[in-house]
């Protein structure tokens, strides 16, 4: 298999960019990008580090992301495995992408910036969840934010589709590396095992 290796072959494939694809671009939170960000309840973090890329899925039960300014974003690091892989990249190199989606919306929206970590208890503590609150927020710094082609959303058919019958599950996946895992009762105690630890 031949591969692309210079922009210059790159480039000769495809045509000029649509121009909107360029002027849409902000380099703030104006009021609609707002208005986008605080229906969200789901985005995509995506770092990059020493050992290479990290993507890892956020939610949250109102906007996934606290707009602090026109220039700032709060990510709530919840409660999760531990891993900190997001967490141990942004640490050693700050570049982070976001991507918001919205269910029954086909755009998604991204920014692109730069990231630091926070366990100040002034700005942590403002997240009460039932008493909880995230051991660390991610400030990430817009450099710029626009709305992606809505096209790969249409051609999924993502928000009008149920594709997980027969799909391995959480537990199977476990048990395919430990085949001493208890895969059954993993997954069917795992719904109220969340319940408490959510947030």
């Amino acid at each position: 298999m031949k591969t692309i290796d210079n922009i210059a072959a790159l480039e000769a494939i495809y045509d000029r960019a649509v121009p909107a694809s360029l002027t849409k671009v902000v380099t703030h939170v104006t009021p609609l990008y707002r208005a986008w960000i605080d229906a969200a309840r789901f985005c995509v973090l995506t770092t990059v580090g020493p050992e290479g890329t990290d993507a890892s899925p956020r939610g949250d039960d109102g906007p996934v992301v606290r707009i602090a300014d026109e220039r700032t974003l709060w990510l709530p690091d919840w409660r999760g495995n531990n891993r900190i892989d997001s967490l141990r990249n942004i640490v050693r190199d700050g570049r982070v992408s976001l991507m918001f989606m919205v269910p029954g919306c086909n755009n998604v929206v991204r920014v692109n910036g730069d990231a630091v970590l926070t366990a100040d208890t002034s700005v942590t503590e403002s997240f009460q969840q039932g008493g909880k609150h995230p051991k660390t927020v991610i400030v990430v710094t817009v450099g710029e934010m626009y709305f992606q082609c809505a096209k790969a959303l249409m051609r999924s058919q993502i928000w009008s589709r149920d594709d997980s019958a027969g799909l391995p599950t959480a537990g199977q996946f476990v048990k395919e590396r430990d085949a001493s895992f208890d895969a059954e009762s993993y997954d069917s105690g795992y719904a109220e095992y969340a319940k408490g630890r959510m947030w």
